[in-house]
């Protein structure tokens, strides 16, 4: 005997039933994987795109040049020579002055805010050289103006020099190594420093001091070609040929002694050492 077909408020019935036990949507009597005819669909779209899309047409050849030609970097040996034939054709401080803000051969240079040359009297009897400028220096354009800068006057004040003297007997004259700040205030590479000796001896060379100071590990390696502990050299006094044969005497950096207070003890030492000098007593030990 065939089903009585249902009418419509059986039907509704029925659909009632079956949301109430749960059934939210329509299904068939065999499972349906929906996934797989999802991307059964998708690869018919895309094959029927490519059907009817044109055959590409060929792609140019790439030209040599694909980018525009950056300034190539100065070679290391071309800067020193370079540097070198600006220290030589300056003959007088300021002249020397503006051919190491003219020097391009030098990477610091890009991210320095000035030029540190010199402060002080160039007459003076001694010459103070440092290893770089660090922030306050770069900002103010001269040398040992931090917190350095204020110990080494102290030091200076108490052996009778001032760098605000002028004149050759109280005056003190002060300059870095390096021109120009490095970077988070690191010390000096080596190859920047012999990169930019050429300006430093040319400097010692107008200036004229009778002695060098040096202040720091750096200067005093430069400048003795080769390179020292500057706690095993100090108090040394030396000759040196980058100096013209000027008595040098190696001493501590006042950023050191700011961090090493207890060595505050030593760098006096060299202090009373460099008075004695100045006062006519010859250098104790010069080699």
């Amino acid at each position: 005997m065939d089903p009585q077909p249902l009418d419509r408020q059986a039907l509704f019935a029925a659909l009632l039933f079956q949301m109430e036990a749960g059934a939210d949507e329509c299904i068939g009597a065999e499972p349906v994987d929906r996934f797989a005819a999802a991307a059964a669909a998708r690869e018919a779209a895309a094959a029927r795109a490519d059907a009817r899309a044109p055959a590409p047409a060929p792609k140019p050849a790439a030209p040599a040049v694909l980018s525009p030609r950056q300034p190539a970097e100065t070679d290391a040996a071309e800067a020193v020579t370079e540097a070198r034939r600006l220290a030589a054709g300056a003959r007088t401080l300021e002249e020397l002055r503006t051919a190491i803000e003219g020097f391009e051969g030098c990477a610091l240079k890009q991210g320095a805010r000035n030029t540190v040359f010199a402060d002080g009297d160039p007459a003076a009897r001694v010459m103070f050289v440092g290893e770089a400028p660090g922030r306050d220096e770069d900002r103010e354009g001269k040398p040992f103006v931090g917190r350095s800068g204020q110990l080494l006057d102290r030091m200076l004040a108490a052996i009778g020099l001032d760098r605000r003297a002028a004149g050759p007997e109280r005056g003190a004259y002060i300059t870095n190594l390096l021109p120009w700040r490095p970077a988070g205030d690191r010390d000096p590479a080596s190859d920047e420093a012999a990169m930019l000796l050429a300006f430093l001896e040319r400097h010692i060379e107008l200036a004229a001091p009778e002695i060098v100071v040096t202040l720091g590990r750096a200067p005093a390696s430069a400048l003795f070609d080769e390179s020292v502990s500057i706690t095993r050299v100090r108090g040394r006094w030396r000759q040196a040929a980058r100096t013209g044969g000027r008595p040098v005497l190696p001493t501590l950096h006042p950023a050191y002694l700011l961090r090493q207070p207890a060595e505050k003890a030593k760098a006096w030492r060299d202090l009373l050492s460099l008075r004695s000098v100045l006062d006519g007593a010859p250098p104790p030990e010069a080699r």
